[in-house]
């Protein structure tokens, strides 16, 4: 069997060679490179004229499905797809931008031995195209996420960016779990994902395998591995040493030792030979970051990825605010702006031991038909909220603009670059278009809510703030009456002290009482 996690293998050695060296950014301000080398023609339909790209199920409109219908030109097609989508003057832009940070979504069958043929059909040659694009973004200091989007046997059924649109699920099985890289937006029931944080701990401990091998140590850890000066020029050999290592798992000595054939065959094909085989490869730097969708990506018992963890671990989070938490009809326009006003989810993240988290899917996406001044509040509201984590990474880099969109009509609401023309985001990312507006307005919704639930629940509050605000209390009691009235300075103390906690905290007192 192939396992490959040996593919998450081969990827961690080309990433550690180019990236591992360079510090983390403080904070992540980053976009998405989608549709690149996974495929999804919503973004680009002009690629697919003859077909309704808005439905997956009826048309061509993943790699699998292309390649299964023109087998003997899918490769150079999508070579040219390739070579276009994403240049050196996107990554120009970006840098000027201000973006530290891109994710990369990727395919499995970017590794090409994972792929089954000719069961399995995909197009060919992407790697090469992924190792340029590295370059280039290293050489302008931008960081990047290897995002693995499209798992062996999908991980979700009938969506685009899986490579196959497909009602039928195989990931979640032994044999796919092995050729698996990592997954990105498993099924949200984890009844339906079994053995998954089994594949969680597998997928770390590649990670650092590879790491070890090449003498980079992981820190809050007690692994330790030493590589015999037998070996010390030859990595694919070292590899080899390091599959028989029982400080890990047997499925990932087995994955290690499968991945040296393909590790070889892809020096064969790229002219690394040398590289793999006759080079020193220890070298000093820091680890990777491992990465995970957050443990409350799913339901009904989930495993958790911070039990895994082995050196330094992150967690991602997607919010589209359009499609979940503000699609209700009553919530429209202004109080859009305040669906992400306070975010628990990183505090709740965090007390799991899932921290840091980064959002890492977002949009200007609505429900309604936004003008110009919502999109330029909209941008910065979200913004403000996701930087109270790691950071954000906004989907996507760009969209196509063509007669198929309607204009700039979709990329106005899903394109980083082209919002950033427009002026909905601001030229310096980590800067908004008026600081001060969220929180201004925050105040007067305080103001409004709690007067309204000061006049409902007036005892209830009242002993709340017995506790919380005695000074306050002693004011109140000595009214005239007992009816509790609303007074400037019970007011003001119930505005400071949830301006100064969050607006969960609000919540919680301003409904629960």
């Amino acid at each position: 069997m192939r396992q490959t996690l040996a593919g998450l293998l081969l990827l961690s050695t080309f990433v550690a060679r180019a990236w591992a060296a360079t510090g983390q950014p403080s904070h992540i301000y980053g976009v998405n490179l989608g549709s690149w080398l996974v495929l999804e023609l919503w973004m680009l339909p002009q690629g697919d004229k003859q077909t309704n790209y808005a439905n997956c199920s009826t048309c061509i409109s993943t790699e699998s499905s292309f390649a299964q219908a023109y087998p003997n030109t899918v490769d150079a097609t999508f070579a040219q797809h390739w070579s276009t989508w994403f240049t050196q003057s996107d990554v120009n832009t970006l840098q000027a931008a201000g973006i530290n940070t891109v994710r990369i979504p990727l395919g499995y069958w970017i590794v090409e031995d994972l792929v089954n043929r000719p069961s399995e059909s995909y197009p060919r040659g992407g790697l090469n195209y992924l190792r340029q694009g590295l370059g280039w973004l290293q050489d302008a200091g931008i960081r990047v996420i290897l995002d693995h989007h499209a798992l062996p046997g999908v991980q979700t059924a009938m969506q685009m960016f899986t490579g196959n649109c497909t009602p039928d699920v195989q990931f979640y099985t032994p044999y796919n779990y092995g050729r698996a890289l990592a997954a990105n937006e498993p099924i949200n029931d984890a009844a339906q994902t079994p053995d998954y944080g089994t594949f969680q701990e597998n997928f770390v401990q590649i990670i650092r395998a590879v790491e070890l091998t090449l003498g980079i140590s992981v820190p809050s850890s007690n692994l330790s591995l030493s590589v015999p000066a037998s070996v010390s020029n030859n990595f694919t050999a070292a590899l080899i040493e390091t599959s028989s290592a029982t400080i890990f798992s047997a499925q990932v000595q087995a994955a290690l030792l499968e991945a040296v054939p393909i590790i070889m065959g892809i020096g064969v094909t790229y002219g690394l030979q040398t590289i793999f085989e006759a080079s020193p490869f220890k070298q000093s730097g820091t680890p990777l970051v491992a990465n995970f969708m957050d443990v409350n990506w799913q339901y009904n018992n989930p495993s958790n990825p911070a039990d895994v963890a082995i050196g330094p671990q992150a967690y991602d989070d997607h919010l589209y605010y359009s499609s979940a938490v503000c699609r209700r009809p009553d919530i429209i326009h202004d109080q859009y702006l305040h669906c992400g006003e306070d975010l628990p989810e990183i505090q709740t993240e965090a007390a799991l031991g899932n921290s840091p988290l980064w959002f890492g899917e977002w949009s200007l996406d609505t429900q309604f038909n936004a003008t110009d001044a919502f999109l330029y509040q909209w941008a910065d509201a979200q913004k403000l909220a996701y930087s109270k984590g790691a950071g954000w990474i906004y989907w996507n880099f760009k969209i196509e603009s063509s007669n198929l969109t309607n204009g700039t009509a979709r990329a106005r609401q899903w394109s980083y670059l082209e919002g950033l023309e427009l002026g909905f985001f601001t030229q310096d990312p980590a800067a908004f278009h008026d600081p001060n507006h969220f929180e201004q307005h925050l105040q007067q919704h305080l103001e409004q809510h709690l007067e309204r639930h000061l006049q409902q629940h007036q005892f209830k509050f009242v002993e709340l703030y017995k506790q919380k605000g005695p000074a306050y209390y002693d004011v109140l009691s000595g009214a005239d009456t007992l009816e509790w009235h609303w007074t400037v300075q019970l007011r003001s103390f119930l505005i400071q002290h949830c301006l100064q906690t969050s607006f969960a905290s609000w919540l919680e007192t301003a409904v629960t009482f």
